[in-house]
């Protein structure tokens, strides 16, 4: 199978590349900016998403189509940028995975799409475990554009039957980055009690995208990828009690156990995160 993989110089771009190669996928990696160590048996293009023409000649001759390719979060570019950006890529990656033939995209969302991580003032969830059903409470740019794909991408399943998977991806943390900010005395646990202390290793989430190319699914399907375990130390329920005491618990949360749910990804994919802060070889 060959893969049009957008964004493949980008934060898990770079892993996704060698993580499909390496169980028998053909990889086309395509970014504006090309990296400068290239890995073998990856073919590389430079393409930038804005010209639909170029991502069609990319998509030529692929069977399926990840697309990472995105301004990762507001604040560092114009409000408008962050939204026309990233809508716009995600349309024209479907539009060519549709005008090619393609018939099955994996899509990165973000946890971002609820609306709780990059607002000012931030604000919780509605509830924990955090599914796939909760709500979209977008009040930045970011989310916003985040769920506007999704919606873009539910259209191209109706418009031509595509399957399309959309990730919610938590904070993507390399090897031993997690580890570091887990044990950083500065990452204090109200700085991140809206999100609920989530993150997911970059080795799970590109599995994760190898996965979403071989389960057996159709349709448009959201699904959460994040670590089973959260970033601290502390009980879960501890933590929750402490820092959102009246928030609504629908299931009980023991040990350190995520607040988000991935019934669907464990469910659909087989997806079970292999790696965690915890462990004791995660720096390497």
């Amino acid at each position: 199978m060959r893969v049009l993989l957008t964004g493949g110089n980008g934060r898990l771009g770079r892993w996704v590349g060698p993580e499909l190669r390496d169980h028998g996928y053909e990889v086309v990696s395509v970014d504006r900016c090309l990296p400068a160590v290239r890995e073998t048996g990856v073919h590389y293009r430079e393409v930038d998403m804005g010209d639909l023409g170029q991502v069609v000649g990319a998509a030529a001759g692929c069977d399926a189509l990840i697309h990472l390719a995105a301004i990762p979060q507001p604040y560092s570019h114009p409000d408008e940028v962050v939204f026309l950006n990233n809508v716009g890529a995600t349309y024209n990656a479907l539009q060519a995975a549709m005008t090619v033939g393609i018939g099955r995209a994996i899509i990165a969302s973000s946890v971002s799409a609820y609306g709780m991580a990059w607002s000012r003032p931030s604000f919780p969830p509605l509830y924990v475990p955090i599914d796939e059903a909760h709500p979209f409470i977008a009040k930045d740019p970011y989310a916003l554009s985040k769920e506007t794909d999704e919606r873009t991408a539910e259209m191209f399943v109706r418009r031509c039957g595509m399957t399309v998977l959309a990730y919610r991806i938590h904070w993507i943390a390399a090897p031993g980055e997690a580890r570091r900010r887990a044990n950083d005395p500065a990452y204090t646990p109200d700085l991140d009690a809206n999100n609920i202390w989530g993150y997911v290793d970059v080795r799970d989430a590109a599995r994760a995208c190898r996965l979403g190319l071989e389960a057996d699914v159709t349709g448009f399907v959201p699904i959460n990828i994040v670590a089973d375990d959260t970033l601290r130390a502390e009980p879960t329920e501890e933590l929750l009690q402490t820092w959102l005491p009246t928030l609504e618990r629908r299931r009980p949360l023991p040990g350190r156990a995520s607040g988000w749910r991935t019934t669907r990804a464990r469910d659909l994919l087989g997806f079970v995160p292999e790696h965690s802060w915890r462990d004791a070889t995660d720096g390497a």
